[in-house]
């Protein structure tokens, strides 16, 4: 091993030492309380190779499966977002924010403390964000099978962030919840039980949930385990979910592609030609498989799902050739992935460097478009980069590069995030960050032009208008 190498790990644990000791010090519990500044949380894995950590960096909009985290609101015409914060870049704790935008004054407010993690350092436990038909906002905080558990918060006001209830206490990791009017909310999200299996759950109030039904647990007959990361979304009555598997629950080989819909509010699930499913899926070769790479020992990441014109799915994915960072296990190639009304159709956009690049899709009727950090950043082969915005106008066949949003930074971008029904200039959101060390993390938004403003790291005011950048 390096000497850079080892110096870097005792760098971070270092820091992660005294951001605990900072913690036992000051152990106020912070729920209800807004915080004068958007300060993004930094995480490292600790999952070392050759070429560093296998994800770290500023990760207060992590993970890719945390959805959604950003809902615009046009009863009050505010954009509401979630995203995993901290007090100051000499701490390293988690703290469940959430941030108002108000689109007519272009200002943010104050962001408020959801819920204090107590000390836990790790964004896993972001949370994700709800918005019910009578305004209430509804907050799933993350938590890590029975170690640390999940909690389901709504706001005491509609379209109002400055206090939060907590409603329910429970076993569920990367929440994904969906609310659809004269039906109720429903909520996909994960549990280990196979190491990460995928469950879902129905309420008409929100208060009193259905029974955990199972919905994939992909094994071969001889794993002993099981594992899926998904990405899902709604248009209309139709939920849609992307998910993944992870071979004998191994996430470092995570490969196939499955899709399944609902159209009936979880009832019954079905592919996209309308075969009705059996559930749990349990098999490799199920129906819902759509892209078989585990043949050619490829990873997949999945970044995100959107619908076009005609509400039929499009995946956004990376792919490459192995779980550590570095050139030997590029390229990674960045795939959209569009049924058609006919057939599933799969094309490449471009490259980044890293596996854990992220980004989102951004759609209307005559423009497709992927904001994410797929040129190289300063820290060269850590996770994340400099922001780039792509464009197909022929429903995802070709692409072209649009615009380079970020340039010259100090830190990796990351994360790029879509707004639920987004509007300008708040349509996506994400977070910088030191890959290498510790580092402040700074919050920014972008809209359709790919113009970028930061949101204050320090705020003198309850609301302060955003700086923009570029």
């Amino acid at each position: 091993m390096s000497v850079r190498l080892l110096a870097l790990i005792f760098c971070c644990f270092g820091m992660i030492l005294i951001s605990k000791l900072l913690y036992a010090q000051d152990s106020v519990n912070r729920n209800n309380q807004s915080v004068a500044g958007y300060k993004g949380i930094w995480f490292t894995l600790n999952q070392f190779s050759a070429y560093g950590d296998k994800y770290s960096g500023g990760l207060g909009t992590y993970t890719a499966h945390h959805i959604p985290i950003a809902i615009y609101a046009p009863e009050v015409n505010k954009t509401f977002f979630v995203y995993g914060g901290t007090t100051n870049e000499k701490e390293k704790y988690l703290l469940c924010m959430i941030g108002s935008f108000d689109h007519v004054n272009n200002t943010v407010s104050r962001p408020v403390v959801v819920y204090d993690k107590g000390g836990v350092d790790d964004p896993h436990d972001n949370p994700s964000l709800l918005l019910d038909q009578q305004g209430y906002i509804w907050v799933f905080v993350s938590g890590r099978n029975t170690r640390r558990m999940g909690y389901k918060y709504r706001s005491s006001s509609p379209y109002d962030i400055s206090s939060f209830e907590q409603i329910t206490e429970e076993v569920m990791t990367y929440p994904q919840p969906w609310y659809i009017n004269g039906q109720g909310y429903f909520h996909f999200f994960t549990k280990y039980t196979g190491v990460r299996e995928l469950y879902f759950e129905t309420s008409e109030d929100g208060k009193t949930w259905t029974d955990d039904r199972k919905l994939a647990g992909i094994k071969r007959p001889s794993d002993t385990k099981s594992g899926h990361y998904q990405v899902s979304n709604r248009t209309g009555n139709k939920i849609v979910t992307f998910f993944n598997w992870h071979p004998n629950g191994n996430v470092d080989k995570r490969t196939n592609v499955y899709y399944v819909q609902t159209l009936d509010f979880g009832k019954t699930f079905e592919t996209i030609e309308g075969k009705k499913l059996k559930l749990p899926i349990e098999e490799i070769t199920s129906p819902a498989r759509i892209m078989d790479y585990e043949t050619q020992h490829t990873n997949v990441y999945l970044c995100d799902v959107d619908f076009d014109k005609d509400g039929n799915p499009v995946c956004l994915y990376v792919t490459s050739k192995g779980h550590e960072p570095g050139p030997q296990n590029g390229p990674r190639e960045w795939h959209i992935l569009h049924w058609n009304g006919k057939e599933w159709l799969d094309r490449i956009v471009c490259q980044s460097d890293h596996n854990y690049d992220m980004g989102s899709l951004i759609m209307n009727d005559a423009t497709w478009r992927i904001v994410a950090p797929t040129d190289s950043g300063p820290q060269t082969h850590g996770s994340g980069g400099e922001v780039v915005m792509w464009e197909s106008v022929d429903n995802g066949l070709t692409w072209k590069l649009l615009k380079h949003m970020t340039a010259n930074s100090e830190r990796n971008h990351n994360y790029v995030r879509r707004v639920v029904n987004g509007k300008s200039p708040f349509l996506y959101f994400w977070a910088d960050g030191d890959p290498n060390k510790l580092s402040p993390s700074y919050l920014y938004i972008g809209d359709e032009d790919g113009e970028v403003w930061q949101l204050p790291y320090h705020m003198k005011k309850e609301k302060e208008i955003l700086k923009k950048l570029y």
